[in-house]
């Protein structure tokens, strides 16, 4: 039996395209989700769209279409993004899905029916955008604490989830399991700003807009999006109050929440709370990620400073597009993303460290042997380092993994790309090619390259499958053994470059 690995997106709200900022979280998710997958693990990887609520209202209203209308064509745009950046996903979510929507009013019935929600009053002050409530205390300079935008005052009945009830339960949780919520920043944030200063009964319902899921048994009143949105990590893969699937015994509870440092309070508050409330495990970990900043600023369609993946991939490719992303943005800090940023990324390491090492490989392993390459046995002290680095590099990308160091893991991978780049200047192999007697070591010279070469493609393959396939091919290699292989035959295929220098000019 595989040990199974369930990660999860936050659903991409359906109010426009993503822009590559809303992107980078389905990167980096399918890139964790593939190496799990490379390390053997039965991995569950979802992602979808969050289609209710008022701002979805409004927007439709404004284009003069249904609501289902305007989902509908957001959602399809949201999915051919994220498979136009060729992310692995199981199963892409919606919350207008009618199986979805009836398990939403089953638990909304199970929480009324335990005594977690009762009906009242709420008077606050809203925000349409993130869709929240707050209390005067909790706005910075009047404005929502999230967004910064303008918050109205509002008024109406509406039922309410007795988040106060499980303050102290969430509080004791956090800090008897220091891994639940990271990066550490993220659950010292949540700890001391939000749950320690006391929890307030949380609405979960509204009656000033239409387009959500009813009440069942108060068709005034639609389920707060929030409440309808958290679910689908359970409602997708068999929950239900009265019945679990076999597949939701085997798959939850989650292994990794991944989702926006802006909706981790959402994440982090309501939902361990809305599933002790139904009497399930909370999910082994959430991590709320960086954003991706353009010019070191945040992206804004009002500033004007939005960049779309596809635009970046109609320039760079897909897969340069995904190095960028999972290589410049740190584990807890924020990115920035440029034009020229890509450029420099993109000749640097791409093109000059990786396409460079490939097409100088399998050329001279043409040249000096007909592309039939074995290995020779005939090693000098100078192979150690690389063959050193080339033992250690399996452990060393999990480690980093089994962290969320992804950045890192990539560094780990293209430190033995420059080491071995290194490593063909220092045993010149146009030199020894010129004696006879060389001609041994040059073959297990050219050996060491291409087990260094096969081995940072196949771990190279959760972050830029095509490449990581397409020096293979050029290697004729189907071994994906993660270790330094002894006895392996190399018949070459043709070498292509992998990646072309880019003039800024071009761009």
């Amino acid at each position: 039996m595989k040990e199974k690995y369930y990660i999860s997106t936050a659903i991409a709200y359906t109010s426009g395209k993503p822009h590559i900022g809303n992107t980078y979280e389905i990167v980096l998710a399918d890139a964790i989700a593939r190496f799990k997958r490379l390390k053997g693990y039965d991995v569950y990887f979802q992602t979808g769209t969050d289609e209710h609520g008022i701002k979805i209202e409004q927007k439709a209203k404004a284009e003069n279409v249904e609501p289902q209308q305007f989902v509908d064509s957001v959602s399809n745009e949201i999915k051919r993004i994220w498979d136009l950046m060729n992310t692995s996903y199981d199963r892409f979510v919606r919350t207008t899905d009618p199986k979805h929507e009836k398990v939403v009013q089953h638990i909304f019935k199970k929480m009324y029916d335990n005594g977690d929600i009762y009906k009242g009053e709420y008077e606050g002050l809203y925000c349409t955008p993130c869709e929240s409530f707050w209390t005067e205390s909790q706005l910075v300079d009047g404005k929502c604490p999230d967004c910064g935008r303008e918050v109205i005052p509002q008024k109406e009945e509406a039922y309410f989830f007795r988040l106060s009830k499980y303050q102290k339960k969430l509080e004791d949780y956090i800090e008897a399991h220091p891994d639940f919520i990271e990066p550490v920043s993220r659950k010292n944030e949540m700890l001391n700003n939000f749950i320690k200063p006391g929890l307030q009964d949380l609405c979960v319902s509204r009656t000033s807009l239409k387009w959500g899921i009813p009440v069942d048994f108060d068709d005034k009143h639609v389920v707060y999006v929030w409440l309808d949105a958290l679910t689908n990590y359970i409602t997708n893969i068999g929950y239900d109050v009265d019945a679990q699937t076999e597949e939701f015994k085997k798959y939850w509870p989650a292994d990794l929440h991944l989702i926006g440092k802006d909706i981790i309070r959402f994440h982090s508050i309501y939902w361990p709370c809305f599933l002790w409330s139904l009497g399930l495990e909370l999910p082994k970990k959430i991590f709320g990620h960086p954003w991706l900043l353009m010019n070191s600023d945040k992206m804004s369609k009002s500033k004007g400073n939005v960049i779309y993946a596809d635009d970046l991939v109609e320039k760079f490719g897909v897969d340069a597009v995904r190095f960028y992303l999972l290589h410049e943005i740190p584990f807890a800090s924020d990115g920035n993303i440029t034009y020229d940023l890509v450029i420099e990324r993109t000749n640097g390491e791409l093109a000059n460290v990786l396409g460079n090492l490939v097409q100088r490989t399998i050329s001279m392993g043409h040249k000096y042997f007909d592309g039939k390459i074995e290995n020779r046995q005939k090693r000098e002290s100078i192979d150690q380092m690389l063959l050193d680095s080339i033992s250690s590099l399996d452990q060393k990308v999990t480690e980093k993994m089994d962290r969320l160091f992804v950045s890192d893991a990539i560094t780990e991978i293209f430190n033995v790309l420059r080491l071995s780049n290194k490593y063909i200047d220092e045993t010149t192999p146009w030199v020894l090619a010129k004696e006879e007697e060389n001609k041994e070591r040059l073959e297990t010279v050219l050996y060491h390259l291409l087990e260094s070469i096969r081995l940072c493609a196949c771990l190279l393959e959760p972050f830029m499958p095509n490449t990581s396939k397409e020096i293979l091919n050029q290697l004729q290699m189907t071994n994906k053994n993660l270790t330094y292989q002894e006895n392996l035959t190399y018949q070459l295929g043709e070498a292509s470059p992998i990646f072309k220098r880019i003039e800024k000019k071009e761009s």
